[in-house]
């Protein structure tokens, strides 16, 4: 690929951000509201990763989520509901040269945009994807999502909720060509950093489910899991993360697994008493879709016009 001159210079010395680099906006979630914590997470990857705003992306959907690119000092599109990942893969497959982020919700990814989002992981394009999972539309005012308990009363099932949870982490690990999967919550500030960290370095389309706490619709729906740390199992291994002595000392239940054994992925992320956080599976050798098509190539403009130039020539008047 070739470099711009303005590209050479910049890489002749260290490029450093603040944080403040990357914050844009006050945002406008509700008080504890979990998306708050990943927004702080993702911040701080940018600034300890040197990230330059603007070779930096986030594409996002509709929802609470969605408002993610606004609070961001980077490049940003707030796109159309359960359309961000197929976007996502027109920026990335036109300037490969980005770093794109997606952010998307549990109705935005999982409902909507569900064929998009299982696409998206046959593609294996280099994307870094965060679904933030409060289990509930929030936004549009309290509705059940796919990813709602059963039983849960909302605007739409005032009832009650007749069907079982979409498990986000299952459907991912069921699709072909998957490369990376991991699990973390937002009141864990430490492993939600190394789990996002991971994410980012990792070459294809990572996907992180999140689930994160909405104090205004669902107050208390992951109460059981924050406030008994024996119901979340820390997941760790010398291939993945390692786990530090003040977050064992606390997260006393702990698995080593290692991220490269499918079937044990599987049954980690369909346990319905244990709430796994960590890398369930990870692939480094999965083909990414634009490497396949040779988007490694920068469309300048010469090489646009050729391409325009090309077709038009087919035809005559």
């Amino acid at each position: 690929m070739k470099s711009s001159a303005t590209d050479c210079l910049l890489e002749l010395y260290d490029e450093q951000h603040e944080l403040e680099d990357y914050q844009s906006g006050v945002p406008r979630w509700c008080t504890g509201c979990g998306d708050n914590a990943i927004l702080t997470a993702v911040q701080r990857l940018c600034r300890d990763e040197a990230l330059r705003p603007e070779k930096t992306v986030f594409v996002s959907g509709i929802g609470c989520s969605s408002r993610f690119p606004h609070y961001m000092k980077t490049y940003g599109l707030h796109t159309l509901h359960g359309r961000a990942l197929p976007i996502a893969e027109g920026v990335k497959m036109a300037r490969p040269d980005l770093t794109v982020f997606v952010n998307t919700g549990d109705g935005d990814c999982c409902s909507i945009g569900a064929a998009h989002w299982i696409h998206a992981i046959r593609y294996n394009m280099n994307l870094t994807v965060f679904l933030h999972d409060n289990q509930i539309y929030g936004l549009t005012k309290k509705q059940a999502s796919p990813t709602s308990p059963i039983g849960t009363k909302s605007n739409t099932t005032p009832r009650g909720s007749y069907l079982d949870a979409l498990n986000p982490l299952s459907v991912t690990l069921g699709v072909a060509n998957v490369s990376f999967v991991a699990q973390a919550v937002d009141w864990i500030p430490e492993s939600l950093f190394e789990i996002v960290k991971a994410a980012y370095h990792h070459k294809g389309f990572s996907f992180v489910r999140i689930l994160q706490r909405c104090p205004e619709w669902l107050p208390k729906s992951l109460d059981p899991w924050m406030h008994d740390p024996d119901r979340i199992q820390l997941l760790h291994h010398e291939n993945a993360l390692h786990l530090s002595a003040g977050l064992s000392k606390v997260y006393k239940n702990q698995l080593e697994h290692d991220p490269l054994d499918m079937n044990r992925a599987r049954e980690i992320a369909s346990s319905e008493h244990i709430c796994p956080v960590g890398i369930l599976y990870q692939n480094k050798d999965v083909p990414r879709y634009e490497e396949t098509r040779h988007s490694n190539v920068l469309r300048t403009n010469d090489l646009v016009r050729k391409g325009f130039e090309a077709e038009l020539d087919k035809y005559t008047v």
